[in-house]
C-alpha cells in the first residue's frame, strides 16, 4: 500500500469513527482476525480497544498481568514486532495464549507518545499463519500507530486539563460557593408572595455566569457535584422561610437519576419543594425518571417544568412526567402584552395546564402592562425583575413579611 493510500485511510478512519473505526480498518486491510490496543500499567496491561471478526477471545476492559501475552515482550524485544507464522518462533509457542485462542500470525507495535513514555502497543493478530505479511505491512501498522498515539496525548492532555478544572471547581465549592439568591414568586389571584426560586451565583473569578460556571463543571466531570451542593445550600435556607412559603430548587434529570439527589432530600419536608427542570435538559428514559421521581411527589414535592416554551422538548418533559408547574419562559412573557402571536402560545398553553391541572408560572415579567396582560390570561404565578430582583436571604425572608408586592397591587 502506498504512503499516499494509508494517509488516505488515516484521515478517513479518525474522522469518521475514532480508534474504534482505525481499528477496524487495521484489521480488515491486514485480513487479521483481532485488532486492539492495550494500555501498559504498573503491573498488568488493559485492553482499551478492541475490534474482532465475530466473538473476540479479550474484551474492553479486561487486564492481564504485563509478563503474559505478546505485547510487553515485543517493546522488550523479546519477540519480533512481525510473526508472520508464530510455530517458527520458539519464543511465541512458549506462551499458552499462543495454542489457547489460538495466534497463528500476529505483528505488534508499541504505541510511544510525544514524551518518549511506552504507553502501550498497537497489536493484531490472526488465528491462522500468514506468511505473506511483510514490511510493507509492518510499515502500515507503525503509520496508523503514530496517529493512534498522537490521539492519545491528545486525550491525556484533556484529561489533565480536565482534572485542573475538576479541582478548581471543588476549592471553589470548598469557600461556599454558590452563594443563592431568591427570586420571589407571587400568587396573581391574591397578591401574595407563595415561593421563592432559588438561584446560584458565583462570587469568585474568573467572573461568569452560573450557567457557564455548570457547563464548565459538567466538562471536568463535577457538574453533578456542583449541582448537588449548590441544592445543599439552598436547602439549608428552608428553615428561614414561614410555612407555606416553598423553595424552587433546579435540577437536572441526569442528578435525579444518579441517586445521589435521594439522601439530600430525605429529612426535607417536599411539601416545601418545588423540583424545577429545565426545559432544555434532555431526557432518554421518561419511565426511570418519572420512577425515581414519585417517592419524592408521594410525600409532596412538586414538579415544575422550567422555560416551556422555549423549545419543543418542553411539551414532551410536560406529557411524559405529568409537570405540577409549567413555567413559561420569558421569551413568551417578553412583549406579551403587544404580541398577538406570544400572547396565542402561552393562552394555549395556559389552557391545556389548567385542563391537566397544571398551574402556570410567568418568569420574565419586566413591566406593568406585561403583568397586566398575564393576569388577563389567568396565569397562576409570576416572578421577574418588575416585581423583585433575586433577593439576600434576609431580603427574601423580610419580603415574604411584607402584606404583597406593591407593584402587584399596582395592577389589582
Amino acid at each position: 500500500m502506498s504512503s499516499g493510500a494509508i494517509a488516505q485511510l488515516l484521515e478517513r478512519g479518525v474522522g469518521d469513527g475514532g480508534v474504534g473505526h482505525v481499528l477496524r480498518i487495521i484489521r480488515k486491510h491486514l485480513r487479521m482476525d483481532v485488532a486492539f490496543i492495550s494500555h501498559f500499567r504498573e503491573v498488568d496491561r488493559v485492553f482499551e480497544h478492541v475490534d474482532a471478526d465475530g466473538i473476540a477471545p479479550i474484551h474492553v476492559g479486561q487486564s492481564i498481568p504485563l509478563e503474559e501475552g505478546y505485547c510487553y515482550k515485543v517493546v522488550n524485544g523479546e519477540l519480533p514486532q512481525l510473526i508472520p507464522d508464530t510455530s517458527l518462533v520458539p519464543a511465541a509457542l512458549a506462551i499458552p495464549a499462543t495454542s489457547e485462542i489460538p495466534i497463528g500470525s500476529h505483528l505488534s507495535i508499541p504505541v510511544r507518545l510525544e514524551d518518549g513514555q511506552v504507553y502501550g502497543t498497537l497489536c493484531c493478530f490472526s488465528h491462522r499463519p500468514d506468511r505473506s505479511l511483510g514490511d510493507r505491512d509492518l510499515a502500515m501498522l507503525r503509520a496508523f500507530g503514530e496517529v493512534l498515539a498522537g490521539r492519545i496525548d491528545e486525550g491525556l492532555a484533556d484529561g489533565r486539563q480536565r482534572e485542573k478544572a475538576a479541582r478548581e471547581i471543588r476549592s471553589i465549592m470548598a469557600t461556599g460557593a454558590p452563594r443563592i439568591v431568591f427570586q420571589p414568586i407571587y400568587g396573581v389571584k391574591d397578591d401574595v408572595l407563595l415561593g421563592v426560586e432559588c438561584l446560584s451565583r458565583f462570587d469568585v473569578e474568573p467572573r461568569r455566569g452560573p450557567d457557564a460556571w455548570f457547563e464548565a463543571a459538567h466538562r471536568a466531570g463535577v457538574g453533578l457535584e456542583l449541582e448537588l451542593h449548590a441544592i445543599e445550600n439552598a436547602l439549608g435556607a428552608l428553615e428561614r422561610f414561614p410555612a407555606p412559603v416553598f423553595l424552587g430548587i433546579n435540577t437536572s434529570p441526569e442528578l435525579i437519576l444518579s441517586g445521589r439527589l435521594g439522601p439530600v432530600l430525605e429529612a426535607v419536608d417536599l411539601t416545601r419543594i418545588v423540583l424545577e427542570i429545565t426545559e432544555h435538559a434532555t431526557v432518554n428514559d421518561y419511565a426511570s425518571l418519572a420512577r425515581v421521581l414519585q417517592p419524592w411527589r408521594a410525600r409532596g414535592a412538586r414538579l415544575a417544568i422550567d422555560d416551556a416554551g422555549a423549545g419543543y422538548a418542553s411539551m414532551r418533559h410536560i406529557l411524559n412526567l405529568g409537570a405540577d408547574v409549567i413555567k413559561l419562559d420569558m421569551s413568551l412573557t417578553r412583549d406579551i402584552d403587544t404580541d398577538p402571536s406570544r400572547r396565542a402560545l402561552a393562552k394555549g398553553l395556559i389552557s391545556f395546564a389548567h385542563e391537566v391541572g397544571s398551574h402556570i408560572t410567568a418568569e420574565g415579567v419586566e413591566t406593568r402592562s406585561e403583568l397586566e396582560m398575564l393576569r388577563r390570561v389567568h396565569v397562576d404565578k409570576v416572578q421577574g425583575y418588575y416585581l423583585s430582583k433575586p433577593l439576600s436571604l434576609p431580603d427574601a425572608v423580610a419580603a415574604v413579611r411584607r402584606p404583597s408586592s406593591s407593584r402587584m397591587q399596582a395592577v389589582s
